[in-house]
């Protein structure tokens, strides 16, 4: 059996999960608790981060967009990355858009500060960092709902790893309650339609303690 190192709510780790799903590969998942710094962890992954998979001939591969490939090479039977060379350009340009600037611009202002602090016991949240998120946010939310509204998925005409890579971001938000859906109706029925995807259960079966996600984040009819 693979074995996927993750965290519930980190938002690289869920778009692995997600890609895994619509693929239909089995795994087990293990929860990671990276601020512990295992050592057995580390001599798997000296970046010591999640997520990480483990196949079942023990290949190792860390970080999500190396895994996302991997898995689109490997298991090509349920496409995820495009038919042509533009649209497999569009997908990944997007993959890094939200892994790289919407993770440091918005997830790591909210998510970082309000559930990885809280977690790892390193204090509390940075107003200035949470301000920073909310107001970025903003600005996001408009783009996806751009998106959303010009395309039939955000790559273009096929569902892909970019719409996993925005959904997993905005799951975890949505399961703190950062986001206001009222503001972004084209963004709230894009996330319907991913959010209805089977692949899409056990995120929204996922439970963290100290937490409590809000009454819509399991419905899917919002």
């Amino acid at each position: 059996m693979r074995i996927l190192y993750h965290l519930p709510l980190s938002p690289q780790s869920r778009q692995v999960r997600l890609v895994l799903g619509e693929k239909r590969l089995p795994y087990e998942p293990m929860t990671e608790r990276v601020w512990e710094r295992r050592t057995e962890f580390l001599a798997m992954n000296p970046a010591g981060d999640v997520p990480l998979l483990v196949e079942e001939n023990g290949l190792t591969i860390p970080n999500a967009g190396v895994i996302c490939e991997y898995l689109e090479e490997a298991y090509p039977d349920t496409p995820l990355m495009g038919r042509t060379l533009a649209e497999r350009a569009e997908v990944r340009r997007l993959m890094a858009w939200f892994n790289e600037k919407f993770a440091q611009e918005v997830s790591r202002n909210l998510l970082g500060e309000k559930v990885d602090k809280r977690l790892s016991g390193r204090g509390n949240p940075d107003g200035n960092a949470l301000r920073a998120g909310y107001a970025n946010i903003r600005f996001h939310l408009d783009y996806i709902g751009w998106l959303a509204e010009t395309r039939a998925w955000l790559a273009g005409g096929m569902l892909s790893m970019a719409d996993f890579a925005a959904a997993a971001h905005l799951s975890c938000l949505d399961f703190i309650g950062d986001i206001d859906w009222s503001k972004a109706p084209a963004v709230k029925d894009w996330y319907a339609r991913v959010k209805s995807r089977p692949c899409f259960r056990a995120l929204l079966n996922d439970r963290v303690t100290g937490f409590t996600p809000p009454d819509h984040y399991a419905d899917l009819d919002f």
